[in-house]
Parts: C-alpha cells; sequence; structure tokens
C-alpha cells in the first residue's frame, strides 16, 4: 500500500511524508496537502464529475467516522478501491485526536464561516484552514459537490443516525439527498433555518455544496467501536466513490425535523432543567421548564412533539446549549 494512504498513521504521529504525491497502480492520484489532509483524484478518463470532501475528527474523541475513513482511503492506496470522483480526506482536528479530546481550547465546529477571525488559538487557525482547504477543492466550476462531516455524539440517542441539512437563502433542501442518506443508514435528518457557524454549513452556504453533519452513534476511543454499526455508510460511500451507487428515491422510515428554538445560555448562572444523561431526541411535554438564565429568562416548551438534541449546559457563555426541535415534512 502507498505510503500516503496511511494518513491517519501521519497525523496522530504529527509526521509529514517524504513523497507529497504518489500514484496508485491503476493511476489514481493522491495528494498530501498537509497535516490531516489529502486529495484523491481519479485515474484518467475515469472522473464522474464528483466532488466529495469526506471529514471527520473536526473533535478529536469522536473516533468511529475517523476509523472509517482510514479504511476507505487505504483501500484506495492499496488498489482495492478504484476512485472516480475526486475526494479530499480531511481530518479536521488533529492535536486533540492525538490527546483523544473532543478540542484543545475551544469547539472547532464553532468557528466557520468567519467566526475564526474573531477568536484566536490553534483551533481558531485550524478553522481557517480547513476553510481554505475546502474553498480550494470545491473551486472547479461544472461540478457535482458534496460534504460529509462525519462526527459521533457525546450522549446517547434515541434515534442513533441522524444528519443536520444546514440552510442557505434561496436553496431548498434536496429530497434526492435525503433518500441517499437513507439508504446510508441515517434514520432522521434535522432541517435547519438558519446559516450556521459548523464545517458542513460552511460548505453548504458558502461554496454551494450539498452538504450535511452527520451524527454516527456514540463517541468511543480509537479501537473501541465495534458497537457503531457503519456498514450502510461505509457502502454507501464506496459507491459514491467507485460510482456505481443504485439509483434510490425511497425517503420509507426517515423522520424529518427542524428546529423550533435554539436555547442559547447567556451567564453562568444558566440552569438546564434535564437529567446529566438525557438523550438525544427525549421528547418534552408542553409547559415542561427546560431552562432557565438571569434577568428571569425561562425557556418553556410551547411546541407540540418537541424534542430536545444536543443539551449542554457546559458551552461557553453565548453558544448554544441546546435545541429544541419538532416533526416536519419536505
Amino acid at each position: 500500500m502507498l505510503a500516503l494512504g496511511k494518513l491517519l498513521e501521519l497525523t496522530l504521529a504529527g509526521r509529514e511524508p517524504t513523497e507529497k504525491i504518489q500514484l496508485t497502480r491503476e493511476g489514481a492520484r493522491l495528494h498530501w496537502l498537509g497535516l490531516g489532509a489529502l486529495e484523491v483524484t481519479p485515474p484518467v478518463g475515469a472522473d464522474c464529475g464528483l466532488d466529495l470532501l469526506l471529514s471527520a475528527g473536526i473533535h478529536g474523541n469522536e473516533t468511529a467516522p475517523i476509523e472509517l475513513l482510514d479504511r476507505l482511503l487505504q483501500r484506495i492506496a492499496s488498489g482495492q478501491l478504484i476512485p472516480q470522483a475526486r475526494i479530499l480526506f480531511l481530518f479536521g482536528n488533529p492535536e486533540a485526536m492525538r490527546r483523544g479530546e473532543r478540542y484543545i481550547e475551544q469547539d472547532i465546529n464553532r468557528l466557520f464561516s468567519g467566526r475564526h477571525e474573531q477568536s484566536s488559538g490553534p483551533e481558531a487557525l485550524r478553522a481557517n484552514e480547513l476553510e481554505r482547504l475546502a474553498a480550494a477543492f470545491f473551486s472547479k466550476t461544472g461540478r457535482a459537490r458534496l460534504h460529509y462531516d462525519l462526527h459521533t455524539a457525546i450522549r446517547a440517542s434515541k434515534i442513533e443516525q441522524f444528519a443536520l441539512y444546514p440552510y442557505a437563502e434561496g436553496r431548498k433542501h434536496s429530497a434526492s439527498e435525503l433518500a441517499r442518506l437513507r439508504a446510508a443508514g441515517i434514520d432522521a435528518v434535522l432541517l435547519q433555518k438558519k446559516v450556521g457557524i459548523t464545517f458542513s454549513s460552511y460548505t453548504y452556504a458558502h461554496l454551494d455544496a450539498e452538504a450535511f453533519t452527520l451524527e454516527l452513534g456514540k463517541a468511543r476511543p480509537f479501537g473501541q467501536n465495534q458497537e457503531v454499526n457503519l456498514d450502510l455508510l461505509e457502502q454507501r460511500l464506496q459507491q459514491l466513490i467507485e460510482n456505481n451507487e443504485p439509483a434510490d428515491t425511497r425517503l420509507d422510515g426517515l423522520q424529518l425535523f427542524s428546529v423550533a428554538r435554539e436555547v442559547i445560555k447567556h451567564s453562568d448562572a444558566f440552569k438546564l432543567n434535564l437529567p446529566s444523561d438525557v438523550e438525544n431526541f427525549s421528547e418534552l411535554p408542553v409547559g415542561y421548564l427546560l431552562a432557565e438564565d438571569i434577568a428571569g429568562t425561562r425557556w418553556l416548551v410551547e411546541e407540540q412533539g418537541a424534542r430536545i438534541i444536543f443539551p449542554n449546559p457546559k458551552v461557553k457563555n453565548g453558544l448554544r446549549a441546546g435545541i429544541l426541535i419538532v416533526p416536519t415534512t419536505l
């Protein structure tokens, strides 16, 4: 196998390869762009017109998706998988990956769409670099653009594998992309209603890609992901790479949700009235006092069928401490 197929090993070791460009026997080109970043170009005459960005490790302790991308890249480097799409593999936060921690100083996934310019430190610098790499990769015209940013969640979830579909003014969510997610094992999709500051929000709103944050189970250390079943997603990604994806327009069983409200933590007095082990997609009754903050701020559940995702009272002041969602249709 080509040395550049060991991107994960090089990233964790903090080493640069001697050769920055290598070719597989079949003619696919592997190009080291920097730490945790590798671009794959199909053999001459085999390009199907898809630019596919696959990112993981934005949070360093979310290892199942990192291992998935490592398997795909190793198959390409060894010739088992012959790409017909251009692919950019990105490991988002190498130092946090080495430490097995979510982040070093601050959450990278709150620093996109220019937010890094208002901050400092290693994560802000890395967010800027990831934006630059993504923008360069998606700079070619006349091509399909798709970005999957792969994560696992801090907490357990009543719906284990789900996606967040970003928002951009004037763009409609795609039924065919939802069908592709369903075929990849995704059980629910949250349709967002405003431009966000996550990596997938940046590529969707600013780079005109179809883009998704995928939550794929519970976060565990490297080598301990036996309970995270990514078989359907891995199969679909391999089909995308090889350009032999079966046509599938079914949305059967896919649950759709929309954002009702975001719960923002304003001060250190913030209190989230939920158990520390509450699961994502837990239902909340109308009238429930969800959270309290300074100046008598109260979040009461008003929506029928409301559920909570990403509850986290430990975020920094000014950031989202949870999202109230409700069922919706496309």
